[in-house]
């Protein structure tokens, strides 16, 4: 089956390629009665859309999302969603000199080599313009989840090796790499600068917190919440690495170091820390769930490489163009997507879900 679905029931499909006519997405299972409008999907492209600050690349789109079927009367029919985002400010031409060669970083050998042939026009499907597909379904289910008071929020804890200090939710989005620590935004911003002006890019590591997710959700062996959540980040083409909850660090300590203990609090079992991330046998707490994915340098960047032709020869390259300096501010809506996708899913799988949406109607009896 060819990978460009995710899901068990609420199942999302991306279309489209960096310099086609437009990028998109059907999203299929969303619970019917659920109001929705093409602003809650806006408010969200427009985080991760490009050319929304100096750190991001110049390329212009205003990622205007339209709602082409699935929605009536300003709620969900429980019929697939369709969501279509036109690309207006592509610029092929500035890919011609690289349509013989393989660019360092990117995915034109391996397309090369699956398919036989490749949309060389800003890397095609590859293209982390296929994102914005991603972030627009996961609008819809950020929207359902937040119905059940469950909220996903993600942020840079580190870019350039410098890393947040203080987690404050509150300074996120009033700094223009999304750091959770103001103190440490401007150095963050000043690495990325440094990198550009060099020709090159850097990378970081973006931290997610699911709130108030119930306990009870996952499901063993194969389909545990981590190993699909693990599935849901690592989708996305810059993640090289994922962690939950202590992630590496638990391999430098002991299991009395590491072992969340059991506490009634509220009337409720909770744990007294969360070493854990929230997840215990693959099935969720009810503690907050805490992810960690890095984030590689962008792979675009100015500085002469060695590469190959398309036919074999040793070649140099030097790419220029429209590109981040570095992808993490913009990935943080990706990652946020992903993780609502998949814990909707999991909630319509187990029949978790239950719509607490004010006015929903009653099924009609025929």
């Amino acid at each position: 089956m060819p990978g460009n679905s995710f899901g068990r029931v609420f199942i999302i499909t991306t279309y489209g390629e960096s310099h086609g006519t437009a990028v998109g997405v059907i999203v299929d299972g969303a619970p019917p009665g659920l109001f929705l409008s093409e602003k809650d999907i806006q408010q969200e492209l427009d985080r991760r859309r490009p050319g929304q600050s100096t750190v991001t690349t110049p390329r212009s789109e205003s990622d205007r999302v339209e709602i082409l079927s699935g929605v009536f009367e300003g709620k969900t029919t429980g019929t697939p969603i369709s969501l279509f985002i036109r690309n207006e400010n592509a610029d092929s031409s500035a890919y011609e000199p690289y349509r013989q060669l393989f660019r360092p970083g990117h995915a034109d050998f391996t397309y090369q080599k699956k398919y036989g042939r490749r949309d060389w026009r800003g890397s095609g499907r590859a293209s982390g313009r296929e994102t914005a597909a991603r972030v627009a379904a996961g609008a819809v289910a950020k929207k359902a989840l937040s119905e059940l008071g469950i909220r996903i929020c993600g942020y840079a804890l580190e870019i350039a090796g410098i890393r947040a200090e203080t987690i404050d939710l509150d300074a996120i989005e009033k700094n223009i790499v999304r750091s959770p620590d103001s103190s440490t935004a401007g150095l963050m911003i000043q690495k990325i600068e440094e990198a550009r002006n060099n020709g090159d890019s850097v990378g970081g590591v973006v931290e997610l917190l699911v709130k108030g997710c119930p306990p009870g959700l996952g499901d063993p062996v194969f389909d545990r919440l981590d190993a699909v959540l693990a599935h849901a980040i690592m989708s996305i083409a810059a993640v090289k690495s994922f962690e939950v909850g202590t992630g590496i660090h638990v391999s430098r300590m002991k299991g009395s170091e590491y072992n969340d203990p059991f506490i009634i609090q509220d009337r409720r079992v909770r744990t007294e820390t969360n070493n854990a991330g929230g997840i215990l046998g693959g099935i969720s707490t009810g503690e907050d769930i805490l992810l960690r994915a890095a984030v590689r340098p962008t792979a675009s960047i100015s500085k002469v490489q060695k590469t190959v032709s398309v036919d074999g020869k040793p070649a140099t390259i030097q790419v220029s163009g429209r590109h981040d300096p570095c992808i993490v501010p913009r990935i943080i809506p990706v990652a946020e997507a992903m993780v609502a996708v998949t814990i909707m899913d999991c909630l319509l799988v187990q029949g978790m879900y239950r719509s607490y949406s004010q006015g929903q109607e009653k099924s009609e009896k025929i």
